[in-house]
């Protein structure tokens, strides 16, 4: 008769483009390894295989990946592996991140900078099925639902050029943008004028500021929170 324990009780999936990232969170769910097992994909590309080839539970992903973005990752799971849950994990505290992560159909959104018995918390919640957000960032969510809290900049965007954007503050080139979303630079070239348009910048030094001052800079390489 097999052990109860032979078997995993859930499977995660972890995708972020930042190896210190993958290992700083493996570190915080070892301690859980008795209850689940955890796979490692660096891009939304490669989460895609590893879905096609393994079962999982959950998958955890940020927001700002290479290639395809977070947002369009999710989209793709839940088309393609409808079973499988999402829960974000990212350094955008921005509530119009959380909403179009939820349109997306994530079922959980966290922060990097979340504490680490409140990630587990968010884990185990969502595999079971639940819904799980920083109560926090749930509050802001509902003020600007509501109209209490004045809707970001950021709302005027689409998901394509929120993704752009991040790539442009991230100082990549309009030739790997372009190479990376399928894109010709001409087009790129119209959805960052359009991003300073509705964002009312006049040059792409002020589209970095602005960047920089909503945490898009993808400085998060040390933004995982240690373990006690």
């Amino acid at each position: 008769m097999n052990s109860p324990h032979a078997t995993p009780l859930l499977r995660l999936l972890l995708v972020d483009d930042h190896t210190v990232v993958r290992e700083g969170l493996k570190r915080l769910l070892d301690p859980q390894g008795n209850q689940w097992s955890i796979t490692e994909a660096g891009t939304g590309f490669q989460a895609l295989e590893c879905l096609r080839r393994e079962r999982f539970d959950l998958v955890i992903a940020d927001l700002s990946l290479p290639g395809m973005s977070g947002l369009d990752l999710i989209h793709r799971i839940k088309d393609g592996f409808p079973g499988v849950a999402v829960l974000v994990l990212t350094m955008h505290s921005e509530e119009q991140y959380a909403l179009r992560a939820f349109q997306a159909c994530a079922s959980g959104y966290v922060t990097k900078d979340t504490a680490c018995d409140e990630l587990v918390s968010a884990v185990r919640k969502v595999a079971s099925g639940g819904v799980f957000v920083t109560s926090v960032l749930a509050e802001r969510v509902v003020q600007q639902l509501n109209g209490r809290r004045q809707a970001s900049d950021l709302s005027a965007l689409s998901n394509r050029e929120l993704d752009i954007m991040q790539r442009i503050v991230a100082g990549e080139r309009m030739v790997d943008i372009a190479e990376a979303l399928h894109l010709s630079i001409k087009t790129v070239s119209t959805h960052k004028t359009r991003i300073l348009e509705k964002l009312h910048l006049d040059s792409t030094a002020a589209l970095i500021r602005f960047g920089l001052e909503h945490q898009f800079d993808k400085a998060d390489l040390g933004a995982m929170p240690h373990p006690d």
